[in-house]
């Protein structure tokens, strides 16, 4: 199906078979006829779940497994939102598979009349979507993506792994993930590098730069050419005197963008699993934030300096885990509740005294996956943690339970009656306990007002 991979309906059955009850699935596995694909299990485990969605493709192909999966969730039935919004592009997808295999293997300028290309070299739409063209630019005022034109005498991805000459041809990429930066060499000659997973039409690579300032000028979803590199073990080197410069967008095939991912990614595996290995085992988890920290200056032994630290629980179906960010690392908590659904890519394992967490480390991210519900509570504040000019810290009562909660400072300060300066922090406790009703969203008050 046009635009359609296997590996994003994959992801997608994956995450509407963990919305089923137990009854649920098993009424879905025995209307598609698939109880004799796996040995079945009692509890459905992640990993049982992405098994069987492989199995199904594996089974029936990726169009009648679409219109199968539609069919059992009319069945059980399961109509809504939460379910249908994840079967709902796959469904509604015009198009059929032969137009996927086209748009994967042609090559991108294969058309049998030659693109035209602007004075900045970027391709020109067709004229018959001359008027896609100006709606899209109304919608984001800049021109969109559209077929890569080759540069003469440049190489492809493909090329260079099947052992091109690269010598001083140029390479143009997509930057599809990137990392952070990292230090390698001994202290005294401390240097940079960050990686980079790039595409193009034919394939997807991944790339080590070097250098600290070259860090600012990529960005994701944006397009380079490179001079001037290296060619390593399946890995492509930019060394400082490579020259590199930024070049018109131009699409890239689906799958080739989920692949340049995995370069980055370790698959998703429960907790439970983590926590049956090994010490600095690098792996990706994905599940429901259960509590956030406060973020913490910790001296390092290694080095004479201090390091800030911020502390959360995950926590799926098969158990919980403490999980450590360091450094930069802090801030992909940053719009991230308690109640979130995230996915944490890319962690270290850590043992000590038998308790296995998760630590971060070079390639780390978080991806929210889905946003905790919002609630209407009455709450009675009790406490303030900490009051700060942006944000503020606080203890609530809710259902005689005491819960830490964050609040945007300005909002309180207005619900308060109060002024937000050097005495704010003063000012609350002294109006303190305070009743009043609120919606929540995991551990933030997104609106508050008296009772």
């Amino acid at each position: 199906m046009a635009g359609i991979s296997e590996d994003e309906w994959k992801e997608a059955m994956f995450n509407i078979f963990k919305k089923l009850e137990d009854a649920q699935f098993n009424k879905m596995v025995e209307s598609l006829k698939v109880a004799d694909l796996l040995t079945p299990q009692k509890k459905k485990t992640d990993k049982y779940r992405r098994d069987l969605a492989q199995k199904i493709v594996e089974k029936y192909g990726l169009k009648e497994s679409i219109s199968r999966i539609d069919a059992a969730m009319k069945e059980i039935p399961r109509n809504d939102e939460g379910v249908q919004d994840l079967l709902r592009p796959f469904v509604e997808k015009p198009g059929i598979e032969q137009e996927e295999e086209q748009t994967v293997q042609q090559p991108c300028c294969s058309s049998s009349q030659p693109e035209q290309t602007d004075s900045a070299g970027a391709v020109k739409m067709k004229q018959g979507t001359a008027e896609n063209e100006d709606e899209s630019l109304k919608l984001t005022g800049s021109a969109q993506p559209s077929k890569m034109k080759r540069i003469p005498g440049s190489m492809t991805i493909k090329d260079l792994k099947t052992g091109g000459a690269l010598g001083q041809k140029p390479v143009t990429v997509k930057v599809v993930e990137k990392s952070n930066l990292s230090r390698y060499g001994k202290q005294k000659e401390e240097r940079f590098l960050f990686h980079l997973a790039v595409a193009d039409e034919t394939d997807c690579i991944k790339v080590i730069v070097f250098g600290k300032e070259r860090f600012q000028s990529f960005e994701k979803g944006r397009c380079y050419i490179f001079r001037e590199v290296l060619m390593g073990e399946n890995v492509l080197k930019v060394p400082v005197k490579s020259k590199v410069s930024i070049t018109a967008p131009f699409e890239i095939p689906k799958n080739l963008e989920l692949e340049a991912k995995k370069l980055f990614f370790k698959p998703v595996q429960s907790i439970a699993e983590v926590k049956t290995f090994e010490a600095r085992v690098v792996v990706s988890v994905e599940g429901t934030v259960k509590k956030i920290g406060s973020t913490e200056l910790i001296p390092l032994k290694a080095k004479r300096e201090k390091k800030d630290k911020l502390d959360f629980e995950l926590e799926d179906e098969t158990g919980s885990i403490s999980i450590s960010l360091w450094g930069e690392d802090t801030k992909h908590l940053s719009g991230i509740s308690e109640g979130d659904t995230v996915r944490v890519n890319n962690v270290k394992t850590n043992i000590f005294r038998s308790t296995v967490s998760l630590n971060s480390a070079d390639l780390t991210s978080i991806v929210k996956v889905q946003s905790a519900s919002v609630q209407s509570v009455s709450l009675l504040i009790v406490g303030i943690t900490e009051a700060g000019r942006e944000v503020t810290e606080l203890d609530a009562d809710i259902n005689n339970q005491i819960k830490t909660l964050v609040v945007a400072s300005q909002m309180l300060a207005d619900v308060f009656g109060v002024q937000l300066d050097d005495n704010f922090q003063d000012t609350l406790v002294e109006k303190l306990p305070f009743s009043g009703k609120a919606e929540i969203r995991g551990n933030k008050i997104e609106h508050l007002e008296a009772a």
